[in-house]
């Protein structure tokens, strides 16, 4: 090896970290954008998801990616597997509000009425509803979902529950959070997060699995296991942490 050899290569040893170190920043940066929905449109288009799969690979990115795509959002959220229709942004102020939100009339086959959730949180509900829910209600308690009983969705407040988090506004501020109570079947028999959820019974089953494969949809699932604000429902949000309880 020459002396000119010796150099370029002790150059590039040098130059190795701090290529490194942009890779990793480059890689950080892209699944950051990916995380938030913030990538371009025409790479979001990329993440366009059919509702009616059962399981679409990279979940969570292709639902941030509705995110910030009303145009995006209008492919995705359509019949049969979800009836909403879009509602005109309401910007932020003083930490409450919403962007690229719809109406929701049915998910799954169910009567899913929530008046203002996001893009991004309807799709999340249609996925668990048609794919894990109903299977699970006609597998357990022989009969599908008629109705998910809501305790709303949309509102202006704080994390209710936990003193740590009492200052931060709830994903419920910007419409990216649902509370569930139940579910009524199409036999008219209601199954109450509050009254079935403890025991082994089949409705403590449905309820129990239920809950746990919503974590796969939605970054935040918690219910009565959580902590007693949460005794009688399910919260379910597409927020920026992950927690499933």
């Amino acid at each position: 090896m020459t002396s000119a050899d010796r150099a370029k290569v002790l150059h590039l040893g040098k130059r190795a970290p701090l290529v490194i170190l942009l890779a990793f920043t480059t890689l950080g940066g892209s699944m950051l954008m990916l995380d938030t929905g913030q990538l371009p449109r025409v790479l979001n288009s990329l993440l366009v998801m059919d509702l009616a799969q059962s399981d679409p690979w990279f979940i969570d990115w292709r639902l941030a990616a509705l995110r910030n795509d009303p145009e995006l959002c209008k492919r995705v959220l359509v019949p049969p597997q979800i009836k909403a229709q879009p509602i005109p942004d309401n910007p932020l102020h003083n930490g409450c509000g919403w962007i690229n939100a719809v109406r929701m009339f049915e998910a799954g086959g169910a009567r899913s009425g929530f008046d203002k959730i996001t893009c991004e949180l309807a799709a999340a509900l249609a996925l668990w509803l048609e794919h894990d829910v109903q299977k699970l209600a006609v597998e357990l308690l022989g009969g599908r979902v008629a109705v998910v009983r809501s305790l709303g969705a949309y509102a202006c407040r704080n994390i209710l529950g936990s003193p740590l988090w009492k200052y931060r506004r709830s994903e419920h501020a910007t419409a990216n959070a649902l509370d569930i109570s139940g579910f009524t079947l199409g036999d008219g028999r209601n199954i109450s997060v509050r009254l079935n959820w403890h025991g082994d019974s089949p409705e403590a089953r449905f309820l129990k699995i239920a809950h746990m494969r919503a974590c796969r949809y939605f970054r935040v699932a918690i219910g009565p296991d959580y902590n007693d604000a949460h005794h009688d429902h399910f919260h379910l949000d597409r927020g920026p942490f992950t927690l499933c309880k």
